[in-house]
């Protein structure tokens, strides 16, 4: 019966949005795939490829069912197969790793905004493929000691309120801070490690750049990400953390473009877009003031270059216009 009620503009968005991202990683994917030495790494990017291609010709039907015009996204023409080597030692799983984070948020997202039936289902779908290579992705890095676990702490013996609301104060007047929670903790190391695997990602889409207004905003990206995480390892060791050392993602010294311009051009705007969501809810769950005015920098300066990328994107030519509501 879902077939017969009409897409609404929303459904259409979310649809069209979801198109741009899944033909970017499956470009992504089958370069890697070309590119991967490690059986096991190859096989868990073939099975998300597998599972992804289907998702977007479904994309495709929909949209035609409906008389809407299928976005370009990303086609053959935006990967490079014969590219030597861009990155060794895992950074192909951790790049996909993080990508299926992105995707796990935005499903949530599409979901919470589309109501026939069929796409809700699409989305439910798309949300249990992306949770599986997640975790399989996870595992991975976890057995070849490519990704470091999070510090451990004390298990607490008692519950505890807070009472005093100088626990929000980042210093007292002798000028001490009080030691991060575990929950400060784990948004300064979630924003730590997608900030390391960012400036190891603009490092190297600036390598292999031949345009100068491009090469130099991957140049930016870069600096941007190496900012927060020497921020971030700062907060770190005064309370007394060991910052993560991640051992993998290694730049080969290739200067050939695995994927077009403009795919790399889209996928720093979505990292971006990902990393200003991460720190406006950094803001709403740290307690402690001094990290939420480093947290609201960081946002300022991630928003500013977003803005950037998109300008760059529709000065060259390469950002579709997402469906007008004409109603």
């Amino acid at each position: 019966m879902s077939n017969h009620i009409k897409m609404s503009s929303t459904e259409l968005g979310s649809l069209w949005t979801t198109y741009h991202k899944k033909t970017m990683i499956l470009r992504i994917l089958e370069y890697f795939i070309e590119k991967s030495d490690d059986q096991r790494a190859k096989e868990l990017m073939s099975g998300l490829w597998e599972g992804l291609h289907p998702k977007v010709i479904e994309i495709k039907t929909l949209l035609e069912n409906e008389g809407a015009a299928v976005p370009i996204g990303f086609t053959n023409g935006d990967v490079n197969l014969s590219a030597p080597t861009l990155f060794e030692n895992g950074f192909d799983i951790m790049f996909c790793r993080i990508l299926k984070e992105i995707s796990m948020g935005m499903y949530v997202l599409h979901m919470t905004i589309s109501y026939r039936e069929d796409i809700v289902q699409f989305y439910k779908q798309l949300t249990d493929l992306t949770q599986t290579y997640y975790n399989l992705f996870t595992q991975y890095l976890l057995e070849r000691d490519l990704l470091p676990r999070p510090t451990y702490t004390m298990m607490p013996k008692t519950v505890d309120y807070i009472a005093d609301t100088q626990y929000m104060k980042g210093t007292n007047i002798f000028g001490q801070k009080r030691q991060i929670n575990a929950v400060e903790f784990g948004l300064i190391y979630h924003s730590y490690e997608t900030n390391d695997l960012g400036a190891k990602l603009m490092r190297g889409f600036a390598q292999c750049s031949k345009d100068d207004e491009v090469k130099k905003y991957f140049t930016k990206g870069k600096a941007i990400s190496s900012e927060i995480i020497k921020e971030l390892s700062n907060i770190m060791n005064q309370n007394n953390i060991n910052p993560p050392v991640t051992s993998g993602g290694t730049l080969t010294s290739s200067t050939d473009a695995p994927f077009s311009e403009k795919l790399m051009l889209f996928c720093t705007y979505l990292l971006s877009g990902f990393s200003l969501g991460g720190q406006g809810f950094s803001v709403g769950f740290n307690l402690r003031n001094d990290l939420i005015v480093k947290t609201t920098v960081f946002g300022k300066d991630i928003y500013e270059y977003s803005l950037e990328g998109a300008r760059l994107m529709m000065e060259k030519g390469w950002l579709e216009e997402p469906p007008k509501m004409e109603v």
